[in-house]
Parts: structure tokens; sequence; C-alpha cells
């Protein structure tokens, strides 16, 4: 029952989740206003990267009291761990601080150079 409320209690998906996510809310929701995170990701045909539409599901996620949280949120949670675990190791050399690398993590709301 995708809408259950109250799923993963114990915090295995949640606690990994606030530790690939490091940017807060607020963070987060000014980073997705700005060009550059618009402007990275991968297209899904609706206007909106894969990634932005994630990070506006993240912010609303950090708002979620995890007593509130669905199997669909958590769902969402474990693929931003996987998204965040997979790209960190996928670093590119050199400055990151303007690459479209870091951008994109960013939109699934992890700044690997805070």
């Amino acid at each position: 029952m995708s809408g259950e409320r109250g799923v993963d209690r114990d915090g295995a998906t949640v606690a990994p989740f606030h530790e690939a996510v490091n940017m807060t809310a607020g963070e987060l929701e000014k980073w997705l206003e700005t060009d550059e995170s618009k402007s990275v990701g991968q297209w899904d045909g609706d206007g909106e990267s894969v990634g932005h539409a994630s990070g506006r599901r993240i912010v609303a996620l950090l708002r979620t009291k995890k007593t509130d949280l669905t199997e669909d949120d958590v769902a969402h949670m474990r693929k931003v761990v996987g998204y965040v675990h997979r790209h960190i190791e996928q670093r590119p050399q050199g400055d990151i601080s303007d690459s479209r690398w870091r951008c994109s993590l960013m939109n699934w709301g992890h700044d690997p150079a805070p």
C-alpha cells in the first residue's frame, strides 16, 4: 500500500537520506530557483530535469515529519541516497565549484563543496 504512513520508523532509510542530503530545505529551495540548477540533468520531456524535480520533492521530504512519511516517500529517499553515493564516486578532477557535476548533485540536495 503506497500511501501507508509511518514506514521506516527504525531509520534504515531516513538516516542515510539525511546523511546524503547535506543542504537544508531552504538552501535547496533557493538553489532550485537558479539558472545553474535548471540547466543541468537528464531531461524526461516535461520541461524539467529529473534531478530538478527530485530536488523539489526533497524539499518537501525535508519538511515532512518522519511519522508522516509514506512508502513512496521512503522509496524516493532510497533513490536519492543511491544517486548521491553513485555520483560522489564520479567526482571530476580539478576545481568542482562551477562544475555541472556539482550542480547536478546539488539538485539532489547534496553539495559536495559546502
